[in-house]
């Protein structure tokens, strides 16, 4: 079996929500993930932050950041405006948003990210196969740029490839699992031109990261795993949801005791730099407080 129907016999053992990923502004697809209490943007914030600082040192300049999917621009308003879930589920399930136009919503925002903070220097390019999302998302300000494309089955194109040249950091807080080492091998000739950005992904500990790992290391990565942490995702959405993740996870090998079996998803962190970068600083030290 393939990896690519191998995850997707995975997926379906999740909750379906395309049908809210997809719409013209975050408000519906932010009413379920409220219920559910998805925090795993606010669980990645301090560990992207570390390595945006490492890299910021090194370089001295803007961190241009690749978010696979992004959706509506949810880890953009996270790093860029020191926003957390709690905040963003406040402003786009306030009152006045329930009867607005996706028009009103988009300059709701503009104006609620002009009273935030925002850092100067940090960039973060989108890229998702949702295309009304990631048009919010640019149009609100969330995104510096957004990118349409869906790299299981297709090519960058050429304007892809430009927007996606001085990428530093490639992140990901939930996609692994619809993206497979395919992806990652359409990816990884394009991105960062002249240097090999750093690529760090939360993966629910459904998915197994054995293949991606493999195909990275093809371009010169070596992949670490932050060993012993498991993050909170979010809450099942159901027994039945439920009792199908703790299936999966056995039939993996992946005991859920203590974990999973208390009613969420968890993931693990894996990040994957070029062997010099890992060689100096191993993830240990990386994260060490």
């Amino acid at each position: 079996m393939s990896a690519y129907n191998a995850f997707e016999s995975i997926n379906e053992a999740k909750a379906d929500m395309d049908h809210i990923y997809n719409q013209s502004d975050p408000r519906a697809y932010f009413h379920e993930l409220n219920k559910l209490d998805y925090a795993i943007p606010d669980t990645a914030k301090l560990i992207f932050q570390t390595l945006i600082g490492h890299l910021q040192a090194s370089q001295n300049d803007t961190i241009h950041i690749l978010d696979l999917g992004c959706s509506y621009g949810i880890n953009a308003a996270i790093l860029k405006h020191d926003l957390s879930m709690d905040k963003l589920y406040e402003h786009w399930g306030q009152k006045k948003m329930m009867d607005a136009t996706s028009e009103g919503v988009s300059a709701y925002d503009k104006k609620f990210l002009a009273d935030t903070d925002t850092s100067a220097d940090i960039e973060v390019i989108g890229l998702d196969l949702a295309e009304k999302a990631i048009a919010f998302g640019v149009k609100s300000g969330l995104l510096n740029e957004g990118l349409v494309a869906n790299l299981e089955t297709e090519a960058l194109s050429a304007r892809a490839k430009e927007k996606l040249a001085p990428v530093d950091l490639v992140t990901s807080t939930g996609c692994v699992g619809y993206l497979t080492e395919k992806s990652f091998d359409r990816l990884l000739p394009v991105i960062g031109e002249g240097h090999q950005p750093w690529i760090a992904n939360f993966v629910l500990r459904l998915f197994p990261f054995d293949a991606i790992a493999k195909s990275l290391d093809k371009w010169g990565y070596v992949t670490e795993k932050l060993e012993g942490q498991t993050f909170f995702q979010r809450e099942f959405a159901s027994d039945d949801e439920r009792d199908q993740v703790l299936e999966q996870l056995r039939d993996r090998g992946v005991d859920p005791t203590g974990k999973e079996a208390e009613g969420y998803f968890l993931a693990e962190f894996y990040l994957s730099r070029p062997k010099k970068d890992a060689a100096e600083m191993p993830i240990e030290r990386l994260f060490q407080t």
